[in-house]
C-alpha cells in the first residue's frame, strides 16, 4: 500500500512575505541558496485574514523574477468577499502565475463573520469556476487530523469535499510520525482519493517556535523529540544538528514509502533545509 503513482519525486520550498528591509534581504539570500537546488516551486503564504495578501503577490513575483523558479501564491478564503477573492484569482491569471495553494485561513482575531465563503472546497470550486484548468491547485491535508475536526471520518469527508472540486494535489501539515503520514495515504486510497499527497516537512531549528507553531496547528511532537530538545536548552547548534539528523532520517522513510515528494516550511532560512537535502543526497 500507500505507493502513489507518480513519474518522479517533486520538491519545494514555502517562504513567508518578508515584514522589513532586513527579513526581505534574508529571503533574497535564501532564495537564491535554495534556487540552486532546483526545486519544482517555491510557495509564498498568505497572511492570516489576508494580512499579507499584497506582500504575497509581490514576494511571488520577485521569487520567481530573481530564480526562474515557479511561485505559487497561497491563497485563503475566510474574511473575504467573493470578489475581492475573484480579484485576487484574476490578477495571479494575468501575471502568468500557473500554480496556486487554496486554504480555508483562519478567521482574524476579534472577526466576527468569516465571510460568505466557510471551506476551502468552496474557494477551490470558485478558481475552478473562474479560471477552468488554469491552475494547478493544491489543498492542505491533516494525516494527524485538523485540529478542530469533530472525528477521523468527517475529516476525511471534508479532503474529499476539496478533492472533488478540482484540486490536483495536496501538502500535508506538518507531522514526525511518519506511520501517520502512510496510514493517512492508506485511507485516501480506500476512499477513492488519488490526488499525489506530498508530505509537509518542518525542520527543527527552535524548540520554543516549534512548540508554539505544533500548539496552534495540532501537529503532534513525539515525547522523545520533546525530551530531547529539553535537554539541549538553548545550545542552537545542538539542536540544530540533532533536528537535521531526526528530519533527514523521516524524509528518507517517506520517500522510501512512496512519498511523491516534499515540501519544506523553510521558515526563509536556507541552513536547515540544505543540512537535509545534503543528507539525503539529493544534491545533483
Amino acid at each position: 500500500m500507500h505507493n502513489q503513482t507518480i513519474a518522479r519525486k517533486k520538491f519545494s520550498f514555502e517562504f513567508f512575505p518578508p515584514r522589513s528591509g532586513e527579513t526581505e534581504e534574508k529571503l533574497k539570500l535564501t532564495q537564491a541558496r535554495l534556487a540552486a537546488l532546483n526545486p519544482d516551486f517555491f510557495s509564498v503564504t498568505f497572511g492570516a485574514g489576508g494580512s499579507t495578501r499584497d506582500k504575497t503577490l509581490e514576494t511571488v513575483l520577485q521569487v520567481k523574477r530573481a530564480t526562474g523558479i515557479e511561485a505559487a501564491p497561497h491563497i485563503s478564503c475566510v474574511g473575504y468577499a467573493i470578489n475581492d477573492l475573484k480579484n485576487v484569482i484574476s490578477t495571479y491569471k494575468q501575471q502568468g502565475l500557473r500554480h496556486l495553494v487554496a486554504l480555508r485561513g483562519d478567521i482574524p482575531s476579534g472577526a466576527i463573520d468569516s465571510g460568505p465563503l466557510k471551506y476551502a472546497n468552496e474557494l477551490v470550486e470558485l478558481i475552478r469556476t473562474e479560471t477552468g484548468d488554469f491552475f494547478h491547485i493544491d489543498v492542505a491535508c491533516y494525516p494527524e487530523f485538523h485540529p478542530q475536526a469533530v472525528s477521523a471520518r468527517k475529516d476525511m469527508e471534508n479532503f474529499r469535499r476539496k478533492v472533488a472540486a478540482g484540486a490536483n494535489g495536496a501538502i500535508t501539515q506538518y507531522f514526525y510520525n511518519a506511520d501517520a503520514y502512510f496510514r493517512f495515504v492508506d485511507d485516501c486510497e480506500k476512499n477513492g482519493v488519488d490526488i499525489p499527497i506530498t508530505p509537509g516537512i518542518m525542520p527543527i531549528i527552535n524548540r520554543e517556535q516549534l512548540l508554539r507553531f505544533s500548539k496552534m496547528c495540532g501537529a503532534e511532537i513525539p515525547l522523545w523529540i520533546l525530551k530531547r530538545l529539553e535537554d539541549f536548552a538553548d545550545d542552537l547548534d545542538a539542536i540544530q544538528s540533532f533536528g537535521t539528523e531526526v528530519i533527514s532520517r523521516l524524509c528518507s522513510t517517506l520517500l522510501a514509502g512512496g512519498a511523491p515528494g516534499l515540501h519544506i516550511y523553510t521558515m526563509n532560512r536556507h541552513t536547515a533545509t540544505e543540512a537535509i537535502w545534503n543528507n539525503l543526497g539529493l544534491t545533483k
